[in-house]
């Protein structure tokens, strides 16, 4: 194995071990300076973002990853506010969870820990590498960051200003590790290391998410691609379907929480879809549609069954009339990635029907599916949209990035 692929593991594994002395103070003005010297090198960064882009465009790279790819002085300003939303968390480490007392007098408690030496392998979006390092840093784990070589300009030059961060406030490098070889043989060396690394997260594509798993000697936490789904009801109200329709999908369709699939109930379609598909055409959105759509509009292409397990990650979607919630919810639970599914209805009991029965990392009543997210949660930043049931389901903030680990207080008490 490459002596520089065990050295950065080694530098994240001391790092880890490091922050058990780190204080929450620390930790919390070392994020304030890494938003702050984000926004001072605002300019420094969007430049190295601009060689990313004119590389990605010469490869021929789709839309979606190129949108994923910018940075914008929003996109830093976002950047900034989401670290310094991190910073104000509280801090995790430590904290009991549940505590109680035996009949022998000796208390028992759970308490949040660190998980250690945290690896994050992601593509495009170099925002991450600000997200993962604050997020990881709060929770008093080391981070190694291995982003796409799309992205390489972009991640190293955040990179530096996160490692300057955490060293001016006197915590170890090694909490910050970013791995600036491009090589793919990296990760899959990185990979084999579950003597110094703790947990792999990664986040991209089902492609890569589905080899890292099956490539790992280390735990994985997956994020599986993002089938979501709207459902109208037939008691809906007509502007708040239009609108959390349309935002689900056409506020940035290349994002994993965009909805995919619209299913709409057969008594709600003829007064709803007419004006919902002139909005969605209005916006450049490409309709696929099941038979009944077709039959009410016969501009529309005909959706095979396989195109409703599709993340299009574009301006594309997918309509089917339903009878009843009892075949949404069918729907959803056999076609859905179990990512994020909503459902817009006036009747409390299917509403309630909705949230119980659909099997998803977050059920909604009433709101976008763009709103599964970590800062819009109030989480902070997000390390990812967890798609497992084991350890951590849904948005993923700092209290994900820590495990829990048993305490005993006792006062000589012996097993008799």
């Amino acid at each position: 194995m490459d002596t520089y692929t065990i050295s950065k593991a080694t530098q994240a594994k001391a790092g880890a071990r490091s922050l058990a002395a780190v204080t929450s103070k620390q930790k919390s003005n070392a994020i304030i300076k890494m938003a702050q010297l984000i926004k001072d090198n605002a300019s420094h960064i969007i430049n190295e973002n601009t060689k990313d882009i004119e590389n990605a465009t010469a490869i021929g790279l789709s839309p979606a990853m190129i949108d994923r790819l910018r940075i914008t002085e929003k996109t830093i300003s976002e950047m900034s506010n989401g670290l310094i939303e991190v910073s104000q968390l509280k801090d995790p480490v430590g904290e009991i969870i549940n505590m109680w007392t035996r009949p022998n007098g000796m208390r028992v408690g759970r308490m949040r820990s660190p998980i250690g030496a945290i690896l994050i392998i992601y593509e495009s979006r170099p925002n991450v590498t600000a997200d993962a390092t604050a997020l990881c840093l709060m929770a008093g784990n080391s981070v190694i960051l291995r982003g796409g070589s799309e992205a390489i300009n972009s991640n190293k030059a955040i990179a530096a200003l996160l490692s300057d961060a955490v060293k001016e406030f006197g915590i170890n490098e090694g909490a910050v590790t970013f791995i600036d070889n491009p090589d793919r043989v990296i990760i899959n060396e990185l990979l084999k290391l579950p003597n110094l690394i703790d947990l792999v997260i990664p986040r991209g594509g089902e492609g890569l998410i589905r080899m890292v798993t099956e490539n790992s000697l280390i735990p994985v936490l997956k994020h599986f691609k993002g089938v979501c789904h709207v459902y109208v009801d037939r008691d809906y109200d007509l502007t708040m379907a239009l609108n959390v329709s349309f935002n689900s999908k056409v506020q940035r369709p290349g994002t994993c929480n965009a909805m995919e699939t619209l299913l709409v109930d057969i008594e709600a379609a003829k007064g709803f879809l007419p004006e919902m598909i002139i909005k969605f055409e209005g916006a450049g959105v490409k309709i696929l549609g099941c038979k009944d759509t077709v039959s009410m509009f016969p501009n529309i292409s005909p959706a095979l069954e396989t195109d409703f397990y599709n993340e299009y990650l574009e301006l594309k979607m997918n309509i089917k009339i339903v009878d009843g919630i009892d075949e949404a919810i069918t729907h959803i639970n056999k076609h859905s990635s179990a990512h994020t599914d909503t459902i817009v209805t006036n009747n409390h009991q299917r509403a309630m029907r909705f949230l119980s029965e659909v099997d998803s990392a977050a059920v909604m009543v009433n709101a976008s599916t763009r709103l599964h997210d970590g800062g819009q949660f109030g989480l902070g930043a997000e390390i990812g949209i967890s798609t497992d049931k084991i350890h951590a389901r849904g948005t993923m903030g700092i209290n994900e990035l820590t495990c829990a680990k048993y305490i005993v207080l006792g006062d000589g008490q012996i097993r008799e």
